[in-house]
């Protein structure tokens, strides 16, 4: 797994994260979403390793990386936090300006980079989803019914840990994802989805989403923030991005400046399913 990266485990100040980095050229950063962990990539990193310096980082609280006390408003779980520590790791690693791609929450933590970092970021891959404010504005009963996990983890009085932790193979389905990942990378994501203190974290993650995370994007979209960078949307077909947004390009237009997007023939995890249109679609991006 990672063949020819480096691993290592960087201070960034506030968190310690665990990163894996190979590959020459042009600097790029693949930020995971939930449950996983930067292992997600693996299939995908090594592809574009051949043209980028590729960076594969866990975020604060998921997998291997540290889990920063939480506070009442869950702000060392926000985006913008995240995006704080990917910043800071891209400068320690001597990259002044990079490109980013995020996955599932991770699009939410390079959504944050794009807009607080701007100076620093060429191009921007967000990929199945969208802004956490457009999200929750939209929410209806049938949002609710298929992401009800959003409310679950994300409410500290539904004591999701307790539930995830009486057996998370159950919960996150373990069993069923084994056949989309190479061995090492399951094997990662198994300790991962294993320690209750990762758990923790991960629903940190949810609760700092429905509460600072959108104040945040509110923010930004009452100063008429945009991402200034060059932007690509990925959204996977068998996934739900089109049955809740109708065209969910026209959300992200509202936020960007420069706009372009794909459906990739998968289902939601799609680096681990279609590893290759990912690749070959993020390359393209990053080379026009």
């Amino acid at each position: 797994m990672f063949d020819g990266f480096a691993l290592e485990r960087i201070d960034v100040g506030e968190a310690e994260l665990r990163v894996r980095h190979g590959g020459s050229g042009p600097p790029l950063v693949l930020i995971h979403g939930h449950p996983r962990t930067h292992a997600t990539w693996h299939r995908v990193a090594p592809l574009l390793a051949r043209s980028h310096t590729v960076v594969c980082p866990d975020l604060r609280g998921y997998g291997e990386s540290s889990k920063p006390p939480t506070t009442a408003d869950h702000e060392p779980y926000s985006k913008r936090a995240m995006a704080r520590d990917v910043a800071r790791l891209m400068e320690v690693l001597g990259h002044e300006r990079f490109a980013a791609a995020g996955h599932d929450r991770g699009c939410y933590v390079a959504l944050r980079l794009a807009l607080d970092f701007p100076e620093r970021l060429d191009r921007l891959v967000v990929a199945d989803g969208i802004p956490i404010g457009e999200a929750l504005a939209r929410c209806d009963a049938r949002f609710a019914e298929s992401w009800w996990h959003w409310f679950f983890l994300g409410n500290p009085a539904a004591g999701a840990e307790r539930v995830i932790t009486a057996d998370p193979d159950a919960w996150y389905g373990t069993k069923r994802q084994r056949e989309r990942m190479d061995p090492d990378a399951y094997e990662d994501y198994l300790r991962a989805v294993h320690d209750p203190q990762t758990v923790h974290a991960m629903c940190e993650d949810y609760r700092a989403g429905l509460g600072i995370d959108r104040a945040h994007d509110d923010e930004s979209r009452r100063r008429g923030e945009r991402v200034r960078c060059p932007t690509l949307f990925l959204w996977s077909e068998l996934d739900d991005m089109e049955e809740l947004y109708g065209d969910p390009l026209a959300i992200w237009r509202d936020w960007t400046t420069e706009l372009s997007g794909r459906r990739i023939e998968s289902g939601h995890h799609m680096a681990e399913e279609a590893p290759d249109a990912v690749a070959a679609a993020i390359g393209a991006f990053l080379c026009e």
